[in-house]
């Protein structure tokens, strides 16, 4: 009986450590490994040992699998081989809901159509017009804000009818 566990519980050893050890080799080949390992772990089980063992063996593996990951999913993030592989830093701004842009004004730096790059105080802001094309040199206005969305329109200079009219 005891010759007979030994393959199992070398499969079951072999296995869980090569999972282990997918957190640190690249590839996939160490954590495909492990539960193949696994997997012949637990029939060879059922197939030397009997249904129940078996049915012990497999309720056990999958318990351990379940319980080692959720151990690792919060142990492994604060040990110092953990932080090496999660990122602390900003990789940019989003610039998400800028309510000072509204009513200001200022130039298209690219052609809008309908999207493109205005010049606004003096910065570059990702524009979307309201649905019209704007040739680049324009003078525009900023109309809504639409969570990251600038929404722009062209400010039309008056016609030379408009200011006779005028005057």
């Amino acid at each position: 009986m005891l010759r007979r566990m030994e393959l199992v519980v070398t499969l079951l050893v072999v296995g869980a450590i090569l999972l282990l050890l997918e957190t640190i080799l690249p590839g996939m080949v160490a954590g495909i490994v492990g539960g193949c390992c696994l997997i012949a772990g637990v029939v060879l089980g059922f197939a030397r040992l009997g249904a129940v063992a078996g049915t012990w063996i497999l309720a056990g593996t999958v318990l351990g699998v379940i319980g080692g990951f959720v151990v690792w999913a919060r142990v492994f993030p604060q040990t110092r081989f953990g932080r090496a592989f999660i990122s602390q830093g900003v990789s940019g701004e989003i610039g998400a809901e800028r309510p000072e842009l509204l009513n200001q004004t200022g130039t298209a730096f690219t052609q809008l159509r309908p999207s493109g790059t205005a010049l606004i105080n003096g910065q570059r802001v990702d524009v979307v017009t309201e649905g019209s094309l704007v040739e680049k040199g324009t003078p525009l206005k900023v109309v809504g804000i639409e969570g990251i969305r600038v929404v722009v329109r062209a400010i039309s200079e008056p016609s030379a009818e408009t200011k006779n009219t005028l005057t």
